[in-house]
């Protein structure tokens, strides 16, 4: 009997041997499957993501790739430009494959980041990487021709503009100073000009991106000036000058993403499809044709830039010229400014 259950025994302990094995494969094909999953991090600009532009474009492309190409995806969110570097290195040492700055304003800590981290792969949206101190070759710059399509969204305007009687005028509202937003500015009146040759045209900066009462006050104070359309180029702050748009009976033009959904007064927006360009860089790192040390130029060519919505209200003879244009800018036949003069 003794050696019975002894025999019993053994066997059991084989057998259970043999399933902790098969446990083991298991164990090992999940620990493989989750060390090829790539991690993306994403850090935003004081905007922050309720921006309805810009941050929340970027958070759009993380979502997308994380959808259709199964990565892990994590937004940290910066309330001033201290936070930064910290939040980079945070995701550094969680192991994260791929950190987005987003915005002009991340272009130093990104580089202080890249240069101390060198095996970790980072993108900077709206900077030159040659720019950068150091210039570091684990960095991407994302570029847009903002100056694109902000002619398209000026020539809008001008057209507008001239259809109503007295002086054409027409106004911008930036946010900061910086190269995409006069980018963006640099062509809208360079396109107003072209529509209404001796257009006036407006411009100022509210230095914020979230209070919107600043942009709002510039732009009433252009519509007072006699602006008919007001282009916002300044975050969530910019939504502040759309609704002094539609309080005051004139056209205001979007930014970033198609701002339609605020109303009838929203004449059109100049899309910056950053949920595109975020994709395709994160999918570049998954199929292994990510290549750092340079930049990624999007324009009409690209599809990276282009118009939202056109109000119903403009007439289709205005719709054909605009196209016109846009073909033309697209094979290089107008030579659109790309800073303020």
């Amino acid at each position: 009997m003794t050696r019975i259950l002894t025999a019993l025994l053994a066997a059991l302990v084989l057998a259970l041997a043999a399933c902790g094995g098969d446990d083991g494969d298991d164990a090992a094909g999940t620990t493989t499957a989750a060390e090829e999953t790539i991690k993306v991090g994403l850090i935003t600009d004081a905007g922050q993501l309720n921006d309805r532009g810009f941050n929340q474009l970027a958070y759009e492309g993380l979502k997308r790739a994380q959808s259709e190409l199964g990565v892990e995806g994590r937004v940290l969110e910066s309330r001033s430009a201290a936070e930064y570097v910290p939040n980079m290195t945070t995701l550094v040492r969680q192991d994260y494959d791929l950190i987005i700055g987003v915005g002009f304003a991340q272009g130093d800590a990104i580089a202080t980041a890249a240069r101390q981290f060198p095996d970790t792969k980072f993108v900077i949206i709206d900077v030159d990487q040659s720019t950068l101190k150091g210039a570091p070759e684990n960095v991407v710059g994302m570029l847009f021709h903002e100056e694109q399509v902000g002619y398209l969204a000026g020539y809008l305007a001008g057209l507008s503009a001239k259809r109503n009687e007295g002086a054409d005028v027409v106004g911008s509202v930036g946010g900061f100073k910086e190269p995409p937003v006069d980018r963006f500015i640099a062509g809208y009146q360079a396109g107003a000009e072209a529509a209404a040759p001796g257009v006036k045209t407006l411009n100022g900066y509210s230095s914020d991106w979230e209070d919107q009462a600043k942009c709002k006050e510039l732009a009433l104070n252009q519509i007072q000036a006699g602006a008919e359309v007001v282009f916002q180029v300044a975050g969530a702050c910019g939504l502040g000058a759309l609704d002094a748009a539609r309080e005051r009976g004139v056209w205001g033009i979007g930014v970033d993403a198609d701002q339609s959904f605020l109303g009838e007064h929203v004449l059109t927006s100049a899309l910056k499809k950053v949920d595109e360009a975020v994709f395709r860089v994160i999918q570049s790192v998954q199929d292994g044709t990510w290549q750092g040390g340079r930049n990624l130029t999007l324009g009409l060519e690209e599809d990276g830039v282009g118009l939202g919505t056109v109000s119903d209200q403009v007439p289709e003879e205005d719709v054909e010229a605009l196209e016109t244009v846009r073909e033309r800018i697209a094979a290089g036949e107008i030579d659109v400014p790309r800073e303020l003069g």
